[in-house]
């Protein structure tokens, strides 16, 4: 039997009640949201806020898409970071596929949204690209964040 989770579009996975989660490097950060991502069978696109110490304030579903794609707009990501007093954020999204290598699309993405947080002033720390079972890509790590 399988497991049904049901995430609706706009909603808020993680906020925290008293312990905050820090982040140093992209592993930190996919130990602790994975668990939202494993086992979809679409794409799945979120932000994590998070403050001045790289502690995780929330993370947000922006959209959730198809078995190979997810429509992603910058208001749409910026939107709860703004509201929700982020310093910076990182972007998250899965590949059912389970091969967490970028697409030029996911690297397009990643530039154009680079662009408005600097408009906006909320740095974009990385994008990470979960593929399940620990297998992960950080664009920053690969160079892409430059």
């Amino acid at each position: 039997m399988t497991e049904t989770k049901f995430i609706r579009e706009g909603s808020s996975l993680y906020s925290p009640r008293t312990r905050l989660t820090s982040f140093t490097c992209a592993g930190d950060v996919v130990n602790c949201v994975e668990r939202f991502f494993d086992g979809l069978e679409r794409e799945m696109f979120a932000v994590a806020m998070v403050d001045s110490r790289n502690q995780l304030r929330r993370l947000h579903v922006v959209s959730i898409g198809s078995m190979n794609a997810s429509i992603v707009h910058s208001r749409e990501v910026f939107r709860p970071a703004i509201k929700h007093g982020a310093v910076s954020i990182l972007l998250l999204h899965n590949h059912p596929s389970g091969d967490p290598t970028p697409s030029p699309d996911d690297i397009a993405l990643t530039k154009r949204m680079r662009e408005v947080g600097e408009v906006v002033g909320i740095e974009v720390l990385d994008h990470i690209i979960l593929g399940g079972s620990g297998r992960y890509c950080s664009l920053k790590s690969r160079g892409y964040m430059r």
